[in-house]
């Protein structure tokens, strides 16, 4: 059973670029404006002492946005404060909003942490046989949901906390997209297991923005479903948005799989800063996943100390049973990396197709990641693969050309 602190599934919000194609924070894209409605917690007798359960607090908070829609939906206030609670669930149409000073911290009671049912495209628990444990704060097949502050845990217990004052954004007003994450910092113990940070799930018109990280797991990444599962459920991850996200993990920076099997595309990564890494970035899938990976960009990057900078690779993560086809193939095409700059970076790259299908349209720009005692440190190791380079040290392996760029020039 896979514990997440923050997990969003089926999710409609922003999309990254402008009509123009010029990047743009997601601020920007559409006019912002308030909740016609607000609402505090301490309504529905929350009490800020770190004592005092709110779980029925949150609940019926929420239940009242869900069941007494505004049009333009209901602000969900949090004065400052540190609130304990069970998890909840959130609801379309709403803001959380906690002041400069306010906590929501997890109960360490784990007999209160509830069991839910698999994804239907996952078929089982991600780990086990049976259910899943409930995220902290749980958002399934809703929309129109934004999150400001601080997410945390310690110890396997979470919390979010604000740093922002209610009125001092710009021009007194909040964010009006479908689900926006902004603002946040998510800490776990680095050893910690199955921390992810943040992982849009079966998502479209997801931005991510402006946020710490540092746990156990990858930092973000971006899934949609599992093998057969995911196949048959057939729900892709697109238009993903990831920037100015800066954080440490012994496992991936940005991250895009390995559960890819209904498909990942329309992915920008940029202005990203890690430090103590396992993998920088990491595309990842398997055979018998199926699925795609299309349209990947990752630019502006710095890490140090990293075990590897780039990995490429379809020969990651286990299967859910034994039922999955081996021949359903993943198809990884257009990924495109550039203007990346690593040092203490222990091996530089590596890039593993499939067999059967390998990857395409591979394409590298303006990349140096040096090692630990200079520029050196060990040679690309590359099979499967089929793309160009341009500007990249150390230099990666042949099947990555320099001389011709064909599609590769779609993406410079």
């Amino acid at each position: 059973m896979r514990l997440r602190f923050f997990t969003l599934v089926c999710l409609c919000c922003c999309w990254f670029v402008s009509s123009e194609g010029e990047t743009v924070s997601c601020s920007k894209i559409v006019p912002l404006g308030f909740r016609s409605g607000n609402i505090s917690i301490t309504e529905f007798g929350g009490v800020g002492d770190g004592r005092t359960l709110n779980t029925k607090a949150f609940r019926e908070a929420i239940y009242r946005i869900q069941h007494l829609p505004r049009v333009g939906g209901t602000l969900l206030y949090v004065p400052p404060g540190v609130y304990l609670t069970e998890p909840f669930n959130l609801t379309s149409h709403m803001t959380l909003f906690l002041a400069a000073g306010a906590v929501i911290m997890a109960t360490q009671d784990s007999s209160n942490w509830p069991l839910i049912a698999p994804l239907p495209s996952y078929g089982r628990g991600r780990e086990l046989p049976g259910g899943r444990y409930m995220s902290f704060m749980h958002g399934n097949g809703v929309q129109d949901v934004v999150k400001m502050g601080q997410l945390m845990d310690k110890e396997m217990c979470g919390g979010i906390s604000g740093d922002r004052d209610l009125f001092s954004l710009p021009d007194q007003t909040l964010l009006n997209f479908n689900v926006v994450i902004r603002f946040v910092t998510i800490l776990a113990p680095r050893d910690s297991p199955n921390t992810d940070g943040i992982d849009p799930d079966s998502s479209s018109n997801v931005c991510i923005e402006d946020s710490y990280i540092s746990t156990g797991d990858d930092l973000v990444a971006v899934k949609s479903g599992w093998d057969e599962y995911g196949i048959a459920y057939g729900l892709p991850s697109s238009n993903i948005t990831i920037r100015r996200v800066s954080g440490s993990s012994p496992f991936a920076g940005i991250a895009v799989g390995s559960e890819t099997s209904g498909g990942v595309e329309n992915v920008l990564a940029e202005h990203i800063n890690l430090y103590k890494m396992g993998i920088g970035i990491h595309i990842k899938t398997n055979s018998g996943r199926g699925g795609f990976i299309k349209n990947i960009t990752v630019s502006h990057v710095y890490m140090e100390e990293a075990r590897k900078g780039i990995r490429i690779s379809g020969d990651v993560g286990g299967h859910p049973d034994d039922k999955f086809d081996p021949n359903a193939l993943p198809l990884v095409k257009g990924v495109t990396i550039k203007n990346v700059w690593g040092v203490k970076v222990l091996q530089a790259g590596l890039i593993q197709g499939v067999k059967n299908s390998p990857f395409t349209d591979i394409c590298l720009y303006d990349i140096n990641l040096r090692g630990v005692t200079g520029p050196r440190n060990p040679p690309w190791k590359c099979s499967d693969v089929s793309g160009f380079a341009h500007q990249v040290s150390p230099w990666p392996c042949s099947e990555l050309s320099s001389n011709q760029q064909g599609s590769c020039a779609n993406y410079s």
